[in-house]
């Protein structure tokens, strides 16, 4: 079940479903004219939203919790720090004796997770899937001193953190949670762990600050990018993804 998410979610979103469609256009002997209009309009998507000045405002879009007031730590109440996997890790890494180690998106929560632990000294459970749980962990401990006291390497989807995490924190009287992750994926996921009866503080990491570039844009903004492609496939893998987490919940096809 979980390949067969995986497949259809890379089918679905850009660059792969925009090339099928492109392809299919190519292919379509019996209608040419309707055929090469179904490309280039493919080929024109892909070239819009692998732009830097779509992908922001695609990102801008998918954000919905600002950034925690530091100033509010202490008045959160939350009881635990829960910091989400996702954004990729290394089974081996030679350059720190051989053992696992966080990608950057997936560092950048780390990081963000480690400096609340020191600032509130609360614990910190890490949920993610196999190796990528264990790679949170060592990294946590070899790069910022923190011990988390919590693992839930089961996850593999943020319906399955939210749920994993409340059985871990229900059993040691947790109710009330900082919750970590990408701004992007945090209105889901915030929903997933509220539907769990966990009360959430949302935490989240790479924050888009509005206006924060007004007038510093460039030519190659306009111009496609492998990173904005990347940002506008994130972004809307959020925007299609919380519908269909309300669907999902509303039918009881899945539901905490």
């Amino acid at each position: 079940m979980d390949a067969v998410k995986l497949i259809l979610r890379t089918l679905l979103l850009p660059p792969a479903s925009l090339l099928l469609l492109a392809f299919v256009g190519l292919a379509w002997r019996s209608r040419p004219r309707l055929g090469r209009a179904l490309t280039l309009a493919a080929l024109c998507t892909l070239w819009v939203l692998s732009t830097l000045v779509v992908a922001e405002r695609l990102e801008r879009a998918a954000q919905m919790y600002p950034a925690l007031d530091p100033a509010r730590l202490a008045a959160t109440g939350a009881q635990a720090i829960v910091i989400l996997g996702g954004g990729g890790q290394r089974a081996v890494a030679p350059e720190y004796g051989g053992g696992p180690e966080a990608d950057p998106e997936l560092l950048e929560r780390l990081a963000y997770g480690a400096w609340l632990a020191h600032a509130t000294s609360l614990p910190v459970l890490v949920t993610g899937w196999q190796v990528e749980a264990r790679a949170m962990r060592a990294t946590l401990a070899r790069n910022f001193g923190i011990e988390a006291r919590w693992v839930d390497a089961n996850a593999y989807d943020t319906f399955e953190n939210a749920r994993n995490a409340h059985a871990l924190l229900a059993a040691a009287g947790v109710h009330r949670v900082l919750l970590v992750t990408n701004a992007m994926h945090l209105r889901r996921a915030a929903a997933e762990f509220r539907a769990t009866g966990l009360a959430v503080v949302p935490a989240p990491v790479h924050v888009t600050v509005p206006n924060a570039n007004q007038g510093n844009g460039v030519p190659s903004d306009y111009l496609p990018s492998a990173r904005g492609l990347r940002l506008s496939s994130a972004a809307l893998h959020e925007l299609i993804g919380e519908p269909v987490r309300e669907l999902l919940a509303w039918s009881g096809l899945r539901r905490h």
